[in-house]
């Protein structure tokens, strides 16, 4: 018997779902852009990467860039730690 572990396993190939085309993975990405809230952005920043990495050529990349760099500047947005008020002003 071979003790290696066998390798990363896809759970969607486990569920027998079929390949989605790339037009279906841009609208998902899209979806994703105007869902996303503060709560979801990490998650759905995450999910997005991965969708993007499973689209076969850069033309079709290209197309879910715009949401994408969205999707990245809310994350930056969002994930930003608070200023605090006055900070300067006791800077003296």
């Amino acid at each position: 018997m071979d003790d290696k572990p066998a390798g990363f396993i896809s759970l969607k190939s486990l569920k027998g779902e079929a390949p989605r085309s790339p037009a279906e993975i841009v609208a998902e990405i899209r979806a994703i852009y105007f869902k996303t809230t503060k709560q979801t952005i990490e998650n759905d920043f995450a999910y997005a990467i991965e969708l993007l990495k499973s689209l076969p050529d850069e033309d079709t990349r290209g197309k879910a860039h715009v949401y994408m760099e969205g999707l990245a500047e809310m994350r930056k947005e969002w994930t930003r730690p608070a200023k605090r008020r006055g900070a300067m002003k006791n800077k003296k």
